[in-house]
């Protein structure tokens, strides 16, 4: 992969599931084409709006497989990886070089506190077990680790770690990041959908966005516009964005997205469970934002 591609938005897709919690083709098909016609630069495949925890490994292999395949070489497609030991994030990268993605993004192991020596030799060991790119994924909040500046610093000199998504919120960690890294060619990527604008001033690349998902040309907006120098485009369309992201309390993590692609049309279907779906009352409020908005 052309390591210049590690750009612009990428919208970690849902993966519509059926009442057996199995890929449902016909919708995963449809969010591909959904997304690629909102002008996005690449899909992730597998990421947390993509509920990879609630899939086995047949099913993951099978959403990644439906997606290269409806994708068909017209943006980059990231297959991700969440799985908490070495071996198994091990086996998953191989299997992504295997059905031909372009890239991997890969979590911290959750539930367990790694140190940042384990981490490092964690990263080192997976990437050192493909030829793909891969851009690391730093959600603390979520999985309950987080990777220092220090530790992106090490990481960024192995060849094939080539960036990282930022989704802890703090632009101060984010920033440093780029600070620090930026001798060396790696990419930062926001991963917080209120701070796209913030980051790409900072010299981020782009965004990791699952408020993609539902506008994906509002999230391009505000990308393509700061490229264009039009700095004051690209706020007004940041602004216009925000109340989406903020919406996502709605309901637990992540239902809100497929709840706003139903809304829209899309057919995405339910969530894997236990998550559930919104209470009627929060259904109509996410509803609201979306006319509010001009998406429904």
């Amino acid at each position: 992969m052309d390591f210049s591609l590690i750009r612009g938005v990428i919208p970690p897709i849902v993966t519509p599931v059926d009442a057996d919690e199995c890929v449902e083709e016909q919708g995963l098909r449809r969010v591909v084409e959904h997304v690629i016609a909102g002008g996005v630069h690449g899909i992730l495949s597998l990421g947390s709006n993509g509920e990879f925890y609630g899939l086995d490994h047949e099913q993951q292999e099978r959403a990644v497989q439906i997606t290269i395949e409806q994708v068909a070489g017209r943006v980059p497609v990231y297959m991700g990886i969440g799985t908490i030991s070495t071996k198994e994030c091990v086996k998953l990268a191989r299997l992504g070089e295997t059905l031909k993605a372009q890239a991997l993004t890969i979590l911290p192991p959750m539930f367990l506190t790694p140190s940042e020596e384990e981490l490092y030799q964690h990263f080192r060991k997976v990437a050192e077990a493909t030829a793909l790119p891969v851009l690391l994924y730093n959600n603390p909040d979520r999985v309950g680790n987080n990777i220092s500046v220090n530790l992106i610093e090490r990481l960024a000199d192995i060849p094939n770690i080539v960036g990282v998504k930022d989704s802890s919120g703090d632009l101060t960690l984010t920033s440093e990041y780029i600070r620090r890294t930026r001798d060396k060619g790696f990419k930062v990527m926001a991963g917080r959908d209120v701070m796209i604008l913030g980051s790409l001033v900072y010299g981020a690349v782009g965004c990791v966005a699952s408020t993609a998902n539902i506008v994906p040309a509002l999230v391009v907006e505000i990308y393509e516009k700061f490229i264009a120098g039009d700095l004051q485009g690209a706020l007004e369309a940041q602004f216009k964005l925000a109340p989406l992201r903020m919406a996502s309390n709605l309901a637990s993590f992540p239902v809100v997205t497929k709840e706003a692609m139903n809304l829209i049309g899309l057919e995405v279907g339910g969530s894997i469970l236990p998550n559930t779906s919104c209470s009627e009352i929060n259904r109509n409020k996410l509803a609201d934002i979306l006319k509010q908005m001009g998406a429904l």
